[in-house]
């Protein structure tokens, strides 16, 4: 007879499976117990794996669509690349800032933010007391994520190499100048060599021919010296310095549509088409970035520079991609990155060892870690559609 079981129709004919003895079952039964207990017991440990190893995360995975990206060696570059935990030990001891770093995917498809930070990338004789120059990148690729990649990998070792052929002169402009310029023509060779190894396993360009010049990225890079803040900028990635708690901008957008971006690109030739925003002949929304061969001579690779005096009232310094700055104001991300920095120090009693004065540091930071995931968060709630990158870093002497 037919009928209903489990809300499927069994017909007279249709085949049923054999029944078990009881025993049979019974004893799956208690196979299946012990699996499941089994899994458990590897799940906790996982678990606590993961606790211990989230502390070394740049960011925590809230969101199917982020990417949580571990901090690894090559993510941090320093002479000796130290380990994580040494990095920290030493930042205790040597004189650089505490930094925060958080990059997510956010609602995009893929992921074409990189980042790079190398803590005393440069030492001389004179600054062997001070910590040495350091430097901090965002890099925001567009078109795919080896432009970006190769200036992760690339920019700090070109700038250094020239500040070292410029000796004890700090021109910085034509410093960073002309390390932006050879950074772009290395990423314009790139395609002769048919990609490097370290840049080939990530890209997902489809477009992998002596022909892809269709690809770029932006470059907000910050060079800190004992003296001064070197920004240099290229596209519309942005940094902001918090001065006595006022968002003072370092850097200036680069869009097709500002007055003297569109009267250069309008002399060179080109035009500014409006579709859906304004494009650098419709194709582009910035006037200048590192790559894009196809769109030149009207983007060009030149970074704004701005040279800036560090005083007792800098507070913190904020790189991040436009996936930030879109949806969050300098104001309101200077508000909270100070706001983090400051529960941070008010919530440590006065030091009394050098092991409640290490414990402190740290918790400073983590106090810039917790700014830069903040202002991600924030910019992910202001439904940002863009891949998000934050560093924070603690200017407090």
């Amino acid at each position: 007879m037919a009928g209903m079981c489990c809300g499927i129709n069994v017909g007279e004919n249709e085949p049923t499976s054999p029944v078990e003895p009881a025993a049979r079952t019974a004893r799956r039964r208690r196979m299946e117990l012990r699996q499941i207990n089994i899994i458990s017991d590897i799940s906790e440990t996982n678990n606590r794996i993961k606790k211990r190893k989230v502390e070394d995360q740049e960011v925590i995975d809230d969101d199917d669509r982020t990417q949580i990206l571990p901090v690894r060696d090559c993510d941090i570059v320093n002479d000796n690349l130290l380990t994580v935990n040494e990095k920290i030990n030493q930042a205790i001891v040597e004189d650089f800032p505490k930094f925060g770093v958080t990059s997510v995917c956010g609602r995009r498809r893929d992921m074409e933010d990189a980042v790079s930070i190398c803590p005393s990338f440069f030492k001389n004789d004179e600054l062997k007391n001070h910590g040495g120059f350091h430097f901090y990148g965002v890099f925001d690729g567009h078109g795919c994520s080896h432009v970006a990649m190769k200036c992760k990998e690339r920019m700090h070792a070109i700038v250094k190499e020239e500040i070292e052929r410029r000796g004890e002169k700090e021109e910085w402009r034509e410093t960073m100048s002309q390390s932006f310029t050879t950074m772009d023509k290395e990423v314009g060779g790139r395609v002769s060599n048919n990609l490097e190894a370290s840049t080939s396993s990530s890209c997902r360009c489809e477009l992998q021919t002596p022909q892809c010049d269709a690809v770029g990225s932006t470059a907000v890079v910050a060079v800190v010296t004992p003296e001064k803040i070197v920004v240099s900028n290229c596209g519309d990635s942005r940094a902001v310095l918090c001065r006595s708690g006022v968002a003072i901008p370092l850097s200036s957008d680069h869009k097709p549509d500002r007055p003297d971006e569109l009267n250069r690109i309008e002399k060179a030739g080109g035009r500014v088409i409006y579709w859906d925003g304004a494009r650098v002949l419709g194709m582009l929304a910035m006037s200048r970035a590192i790559g894009d061969n196809y769109l030149k001579p009207y983007v060009i690779p030149d970074p704004e520079v701005t040279e800036t005096d560090r005083t007792p009232d800098d507070e913190c310094l904020i790189l991040a991609s436009d996936g930030l700055w879109d949806v969050v104001s300098n104001e309101t991300a200077v508000t909270v990155a100070r706001m983090c920095l400051i529960n941070a120090e008010k919530s440590q009693s006065p030091p009394r060892s050098p092991e409640k004065e290490a414990a402190r540091k740290d918790s400073f930071n983590k106090a810039c870690l917790d700014a830069s995931i903040l202002l991600t968060k924030l910019a992910l709630a202001r439904q940002s559609a863009d891949n998000v990158s934050v560093i924070v870093v603690d200017l407090r002497r």
